[in-house]
């Protein structure tokens, strides 16, 4: 094992001066996450939970804005003027941006202090709130998301890393279900916001109630709670990596965007030449600079990130799962959002209720199964709750093309309570096999897979949607009602597909360490 810690450290880049002494602390770091507790140090404290509750909360502000907007898509594209596929960029580029900051974390982490990284979070959600309540064109409005996707970029890792620095190592699943649960809880009551307020008030109210929940709630709390526990280090940014890996995420995201548009012109009988070549190009220029990005990294003396610890094959086996995962978990709102209301003709706020059982029952067991890992390790939790959660997408696959609200809502209520259980303990598990020294640049790589997924998977799945109603008629017709559940049918062979896929690519991940041991 310590051969294996000298080897990530050499591939790292080799900026931090590790002697023989650390790589044997970064050794006995690797423990078994049931380990029993042996002094008063395993009680939690209350500074550190408020201040997960502090910055999580500006992470559940970001993703709670986020879900609150796909609600509201029907509504905004007859606002905007805009198609299904334009008015998901709303959620994508936001989740983009998101997923761009995240490999700043491990730089950020390292060189700025937790309150400064604090404040600056809070200072981008004020922000771009401001800028959604003043904003009356689809551009500004975009601006506004990129702004919010800053901060929400900054908070989240911020939130694991303080979590993982500073819990007790005996507590540190059941903290990483809490911090889970502060973000999960968005996505459980952010369709119903969304569908309640747009009934009653214009949808830029939910901007105006956000401010001074972020003021007089999660700025104080922070302020008093958020401490720093370690010393900053004199690290450099490499602005050529951090613009590869940029360049990367968005070309990638990207094509998916415009392969879609491609084949919506070219199945309703439009030119999809123009399309063709952007995804195309953007293909190229994804993949091309993830690779730079890889090859620099191995070579630069002070990388952005440091990928050493990925040559460890289960723990790149428990990043693949983690990054499919999402495609299918944050992708799952704005599918059933948007087939409630084009497909069984719901209104907007019992569209958003459909998400609300599987949502909130998910949030309630995410510490739960942080819980189950801290205390059976994390072979049956992490197996046990995935195999329950392809389960929902299968039985909508079923029912497709006679779904009703109850059912779709039913169906999603089984995923969501085993996506729940297991998705946090993928990213717990996977850094706890890692030498401690890189733990902010596995969770830097880790969170922004989420998001990256996360914005695959809205771009994907409103593409396959998008797809799927090309040349069917207006909007509200019989046939485009029938269109959309046909595309509805698609979106769930391929969550069924991407649910197995990370589930033998986790079953492979614990034959590894079974063989090790």
């Amino acid at each position: 094992m310590e051969r294996n810690i000298g080897r990530n450290m050499q591939a790292s880049g080799t900026t931090d001066p590790v002697n023989e002494d650390n790589a044997e602390n970064a050794t006995q770091g690797r423990r078994a996450p049931h380990s029993a507790p042996n002094s008063d140090d395993e009680r939690i404290s209350g500074k550190l939970i408020g201040a997960i509750v502090a910055v999580g909360s500006l992470a559940f502000i970001g993703i709670l804005t986020e879900t609150v907007m796909t609600v509201l898509f029907p509504q905004l594209m007859s606002e905007f003027g805009v198609d299904t596929a334009t008015v998901q960029w709303i959620t994508t580029i936001y989740l983009l941006v998101v997923a761009a900051t995240m490999p700043l974390s491990s730089y950020l982490n390292r060189k700025v202090e937790h309150r400064t990284l604090f404040l600056a979070a809070v200072l981008f959600a004020v922000l771009g709130s401001l800028i959604m309540i003043v904003g009356h064109a689809f551009p500004v409005i975009l601006v506004a998301r990129v702004i919010q996707g800053i901060g929400s970029g900054i908070a989240t890792p911020l939130m694991n890393n303080i979590i993982l620095e500073q819990s007790p190592r005996t507590k540190v699943g059941r903290l990483m279900g809490v911090g889970s649960l502060v973000i999960t809880v968005a996505p459980a009551i952010g369709p119903t916001v969304g569908g309640a307020v747009s009934s009653i008030l214009p949808w830029r109210a939910i901007f105006v109630i956000v401010i001074p929940v972020v003021l007089l709630i999660s700025l104080p709390v922070g302020l008093k709670c958020v401490e720093q526990h370690r010393p900053t280090e004199d690290v450099h940014l490499n602005p050529l990596q951090f613009v590869s890996i940029v360049l990367a995420l968005c070309g990638l995201v990207m094509f998916l965007n415009q392969a879609g548009v491609a084949i919506s012109a070219a199945v309703s009988g439009g030119s999809a030449m123009v399309p063709g070549v952007f995804a195309v190009a953007s293909l190229v220029i994804g993949l091309g600079s993830l690779l730079f990005f890889g090859w620099s990294s191995r070579r630069s003396f002070s990388p952005l990130i440091r990928l050493g610890w990925l040559r460890d094959p289960m723990v790149l086996l428990h990043l693949i799962a983690y990054m499919l995962l999402p495609i299918v978990g944050i992708g799952f709102g704005y599918v059933i959002t948007n087939l409630a209301q084009l497909s069984l003709g719901t209104n907007a706020f019992l569209a958003g209720a459909l998400v609300l059982p599987g949502a909130l029952i998910g949030a309630f067991f995410a510490p739960i199964g942080g819980t189950l890992y801290d205390r059976f390790g994390p072979v049956r939790p992490i197996l046990g709750a995935f195999s329950l959660a392809i389960c929902g997408p299968i039985l909508l696959l079923v029912f497709s093309m006679r779904l009703t609200a109850g059912s779709l809502a039913g169906f999603y209520f089984i995923f969501g309570l085993g996506y729940s259980l297991g998705c946090s303990n993928i990213m717990t598990n996977a850094l706890h096999n890692i030498a401690p020294q890189f733990t902010p640049d596995g969770n830097a790589v880790f969170n922004t897979c989420l998001q990256f997924g996360g914005a695959a998977g809205t771009a994907l799945f409103s593409t396959v949607l998008s797809v799927a109603q090309a040349g069917a008629g207006r909007e509200g017709s019989a046939s485009f009602r029938h269109a959309t559940a046909v595309g509805g049918s698609w979106t769930f062979a391929i969550m069924i597909m991407i649910v197995a896929v990370a589930i033998c690519c986790l079953a492979s991940a614990f034959r590894i360490v079974a063989k090790r041991e």
